[in-house]
């Protein structure tokens, strides 16, 4: 079978394996599509060097279907349709015994910290399998995992019908946000410098704003007739965005930290303090985020086609790693079959 392995220095190889049967307790998946998503870019310019092992089958977006199946699984067949909350927690720390088992202190993250998804088949606990309907494209339910990382965004911050939310950077999860709020009943207005990005956004008939050529909080108050926004998401991982974020909400407004800030950023604490706003984390997803997310993908709330701008064979990984590094695309799913 094709394998995509990281090896250190920026480099991926793809090597011919030799699929190993599932282990008890284990479903082995043929992989049909695998996304590239930023963790991936981070993993391949060496800023987690220390933490994967090389060399590393990346990948964690992937829809498939169930090829073999270990002793002691029940509940699967081969065929099934499925897809992988890669998320293995121990069961015993704080966040575990707290039901937050998606943060726990000693999280394995399939695909960073063991082998993932970027592979013609892929062994993984029979636990962290999704059922995906029978109707649903593959390539479509390969969109599932990042749709789960929007829908638990939106769910950490309450938003509500009729609320007004600020979208931070129109990235593949800043659009899936967006969705995810509109498809809550939420209004909701992106900021996004990039122009490209902005007409996708217009495309989906959303509205989209250049933070660069207006200031940011007074056009929020425009729109809300000077109340601020209910909730802002922070998807860009900049002090600016972050900075965005906190200005243009309203009183007892919250603000979601979605971005990765691998520097810390200022915050203007005294906003936080005079507007009692919140300042909410949001990492990764639970079961019922993962669900929904199937759920919304399956109902066509989700513009998978808008998303996804490629689909490449699993032996020209590198170029799509290229390409994704370039900004050039949305999201690039890899065609593991091929």
């Amino acid at each position: 079978m094709n394998t995509a392995r990281y090896i250190g220095n920026g480099a991926l190889e793809v090597v011919d394996t030799e699929p190993v049967p599932p282990a008890p307790g284990e479903v082995q998946l043929d992989v049909a599509y695998t996304g590239i998503c930023g963790t991936d870019l981070h993993i391949l310019h060496g800023a987690m060097d220390a933490r994967v092992t090389m060399p590393a089958v990346l990948g964690h977006e992937m829809a498939g279907r169930v090829a073999s199946i270990g002793d002691g699984v029940e509940d699967w067949a081969v065929g099934d349709p499925a897809t992988v909350m890669p998320l293995v927690p121990c069961g015993e720390c704080a966040a575990c015994r707290v039901a937050a088992s998606h943060i726990c202190y000693r999280l394995v993250f399939l695909g960073i910290d063991a082998p993932g998804s970027m592979q013609s088949r892929w062994n993984v606990p029979a636990d962290a399998l999704v059922r995906l309907p029978a109707d649903l494209s593959l390539q479509t339910a390969a969109l599932t995992e990042p749709t789960a990382v929007a829908v638990h965004d939106v769910r950490r911050s309450g938003l509500a019908a009729g609320e007004r939310a600020v979208v931070v950077g129109a990235g593949p999860i800043g659009l899936l946000i967006a969705n995810v709020a509109r498809s809550a009943g939420a209004e909701v207005v992106v900021f996004e410098p990039s122009e490209r990005r902005r007409r996708i956004v217009e495309s989906l008939e959303l509205v989209a704003v250049d933070p660069l050529a207006v200031d940011t909080a007074a056009w929020v108050d425009d729109w809300t007739d000077a109340d601020g926004a209910d909730v802002a998401f922070e998807v860009s991982g900049t002090a600016a965005g972050m900075g965005t974020a906190v200005g243009c909400l309203a009183a007892r407004g919250r603000a979601v930290v979605v971005g990765i800030h691998s520097t810390p950023p200022a915050v203007d604490l005294f906003r936080v303090f005079w507007r009692e706003l919140s300042l909410i984390g949001a990492r990764v997803y639970e079961r019922e985020d993962y669900e929904e997310a199937v759920r919304l993908l399956a109902a066509g709330a989700i513009p998978s086609e808008t998303l996804i701008t490629d689909v490449v064979p699993l032996d020209a990984v590198t170029e799509a790693f290229r390409a994704m590094d370039a900004g050039e695309s949305m999201k690039i799913l890899i065609n593991c079959d091929s």
